[in-house]
């Protein structure tokens, strides 16, 4: 398949982007949205960014300074984080669900100097809200995409500037993306990538062998994750076509890859069972879709299947925002391997799989899985956590649990970290226990992810109710977790009431035998709905 892909001395993703766009200039972007659709080109997206980056230089911003956004899959986010690259400074996409809360956090944690917000969202106020709730108080300039421009904010339309030639400013190890996971710490942890770690992860064969000029992709993840960021790259260094949706919606998904011969796409498996039901119901053809990366959550061997027996060769991967693309299979790997493996160890990747002593197991026995190779992390923006995350001869603990096959094919079983996982979202489970344990009935809570076949899992909690509470409801948890200002998708949607929580002799909670409760189905469940 013909790329447009950076050669080894190209080493920056902006220079990497000028080339591609130069080359490629013909090949679509569309941005599929109710709010603000917008169509233009490759092309045009280097021209726009070009122009989005003088703007920044005029406001003094370049390598070191931090160029934050909070919106959904719009093309003014393409343009913003092109033009970024560019000058040399460090994008932040901040995940949209967020709210004040984890904003505020991440604007401060991150020393951003720059975010670009959205107006409004479904008829939403965010800029505003924000602003007023003090969540952007730590970042000098602010610029906002829509209409109703708060005070003290700047307008995008008033952020372009005529690009002047130069040298590129940025060097190859300096930090081009910060993303921000969830994970055994209440509050995210910001993970640091460089130009050659992304451009690595980039030209792995699970993303270049479906990029390139002649290609042509779906994005449906949200901005926010690495995931978001590898579709931007597949236009910014392969010069990949692209269609991007900024709200989900199964059918229109796949009247989108019809319409646009949609040749690769990836999510979790709720997006790939929504294209598989409008393909059933005979509304579509999905004929040109080659293969389906689906990963994020626990991915079922029947859902692999099925889409094989409809024409899609779905195959899993598996990654980690420290470390995008550990491993991943193909569509041409035999059935079996897609639907029981995640695949096989990409290239400049090793993987070692040890057990609680640190010693390397023998292939097909479960233990650690540790990680090292070329698109690995440059470490957290907390230094002390990356001393933990690492072991003294430098291998990367993923905290998640696996094994790898005679044929070089991983298989991750079981995580060690205490994160859920809801539709390719990581949730921090201290995070959800943090803000129920706040609400007045509650004495203790322990949050562990509940099985659920269409997000893998959604986020439930077992409480122990102070003396004299009675009952605590979905209702009054939901509301308590939006007065907290935290995302709606980390508010529990199962609550179990229980005398005591399991507990090992030292006192820590016992999650293992709650999460086996939630598998058996014996539970008073109640459930919300999206």
């Amino acid at each position: 398949m013909t790329t447009a892909g950076p050669s080894a001395s190209v080493l920056t993703i902006g220079s990497a982007a000028r080339n591609a766009t130069a080359r490629h200039p013909g090949g679509h972007v569309v941005v599929v949205s109710d709010e603000r659709p917008y169509r233009s080109t490759i092309g045009m997206l280097g021209c726009d960014a070009l122009s989005r980056a003088a703007w920044l230089q005029s406001i003094g911003i370049g390598r070191g300074d931090v160029v934050a956004l909070q919106l959904p899959n719009w093309y003014e986010g393409l343009v913003i984080q092109a033009a970024t690259f560019l000058v040399g400074a460090t994008v932040l996409p901040i995940v949209p669900i967020y709210g004040p809360r984890e904003v505020e956090f991440i604007l401060r944690d991150s020393g951003a100097t720059v975010v670009v917000l959205a107006a409004q969202v479904k008829g939403r106020l965010v800029a505003s809200a924000l602003i007023e709730a003090g969540a952007v108080k730590s970042v000098g300039t602010v610029v906002v995409v829509g209409d109703d421009i708060p005070s003290g904010a700047i307008g995008w339309g008033d952020t372009a500037a005529d690009w002047r030639e130069g040298e590129d400013p940025a060097e190859p190890d300096d930090i081009a993306l910060l993303v921000y996971t969830s994970g055994t710490t209440s509050d995210p942890k910001g993970v640091k990538h460089t130009h050659r770690s992304l451009i690595a992860d980039t030209l792995s064969p699970v993303v270049a062998d479906g990029a390139g000029p002649d290609s042509s992709h779906l994005s449906v993840f949200p901005s926010g994750h690495v995931a978001a960021a590898n579709g931007l790259l597949r236009i910014l260094i392969h010069a990949t076509p692209t269609v991007l949706m900024d709200v989900w919606n199964p059918v229109q998904a796949a009247e989108l890859i019809d319409e646009y011969a949609v040749t690769s796409t990836a999510g979790a498996p709720i997006h790939l069972s929504g294209l598989l039901d409008a393909q059933e119901r005979g509304e579509v053809a999905l004929a040109t879709l080659r293969g389906y990366l689906v990963g994020g959550a626990s991915v079922p061997a029947a859902l692999v299947e099925r889409a094989d027996a409809a024409g899609i060769a779905a195959f899993r991967a598996y990654g980690l925002s420290e470390h995008p693309t550990i491993a991943g299979g193909s569509p041409d790997d035999p059935i079996g391997k897609r639907t029981h493996t995640d695949g096989r160890i990409q290239p400049g990747n090793e993987v070692r799989i040890v057990d609680d002593l640190g010693r390397d197991v023998a292939p097909g026995i479960d233990g650690e899985i540790l990680s090292r190779g070329t698109e690995l992390f440059a470490g957290y923006l907390r230094s002390e956590l990356t001393a933990e995350a690492f072991t003294d001869d430098g291998w990367f603990r993923t905290g998640d649990v696996g094994n790898v096959d005679r044929d070089g094919y991983l298989t991750v079983t079981d995580r060690k970290k205490d994160i859920i996982v809801r539709g390719g979202e990581n949730i921090s489970s201290r995070e959800v226990e943090d803000v129920v344990s706040t609400h007045p009935k509650v004495g203790e809570v322990a949050a562990v992810g509940a099985p659920d076949p269409m997000y893998g899992e959604r986020v439930a909690v077992f409480v122990v109710l102070r003396e004299g509470a009675e009952r605590l409801t979905i209702d009054e948890v939901g509301d308590h977790f939006r007065l907290a200002g935290v995302a709606r998708q980390k508010t529990p949607e199962v609550i179990r009431t229980v005398s005591t929580l399991p507990r090992t002799a030292a006192g820590k909670v016992q999650k293992a035998p709650l999460r086996q409760q939630l598998r058996a189905g014996t539970n008073q469940s109640i459930h919300l709905t999206d």
